[in-house]
């Protein structure tokens, strides 16, 4: 936490006392170390299928992926609503629904699992089951992530496009009096035009 807390400080400080093209080096070095670390995690995850051996409690896995679902949408949208009201651009529904369900669990979970201090069985159990619900929520929301991100694009411009050329049902009173108004303005641009003659 003091890591983070401090990088987040740091960059705003940092960053902006940096050349620019000081800027840009220190930008693609530390993605670069990014992409190696997070190859590293991923091919531990991909090994700890293989490596380890497993305990399977589907009741178990089903409650936890719910409880995590559950949990997420908890934190995400009370914390949404209120940060909007101090918000100048407001964070609408959509995003908090694509932050809920793009969450990716990973990671530190899976080695928060790993050092638990329980029995044997019961720590065969919970490495298992986070195993399980980290390639899930990585091979399932994170797939599906940008799918469902073009999907609520497109429904967010149809309905601006549907709004912008509805047009409001006439009577037959309103109708009348524009063709009588049509009719008069025609008149009197005939009349003026033989006068001009």
């Amino acid at each position: 936490m003091a890591i983070l807390a401090s990088g987040i400080v740091m960059s705003h400080y940092a960053h902006f006392n940096l050349s620019p093209v000081t800027q840009i080096t220190v930008q693609q070095t530390f993605r670069t170390f990014a992409f190696l670390a997070e190859s590293c995690v991923f091919a531990y995850l991909g090994m700890a299928i293989f490596s380890f051996s497993h305990s399977f409690k589907p009741a178990f896995v089903i409650w936890t992926l719910i409880l995590c679902l559950v949990g997420r949408a908890i934190n995400i949208f009370p914390i949404s609503v209120i940060v909007n009201k101090f918000r100048e651009h407001q964070i609408d529904f959509k995003k908090q629904f694509i932050m809920w369900f793009s969450g990716l669990r990973g990671a530190i979970a899976f080695s928060l699992a790993l050092h638990l201090p329980f029995p044997n069985e019961k720590r065969r159990v919970i490495v298992s089951t986070t195993l399980v619900i980290v390639l899930f929520s990585i091979l399932f929301f994170g797939g599906s992530t940008m799918p469902l991100m073009n999907l609520l694009q497109n429904i967010g411009v149809e309905d601006k496009s549907q709004a912008k050329h509805k047009k409001l049902p006439q009577s037959d009173e309103e109708s009348d009096e524009d063709m009588e108004d049509s009719d008069v303005v025609g008149e009197e641009e005939y009349a003026l035009s033989k006068t001009v003659e």
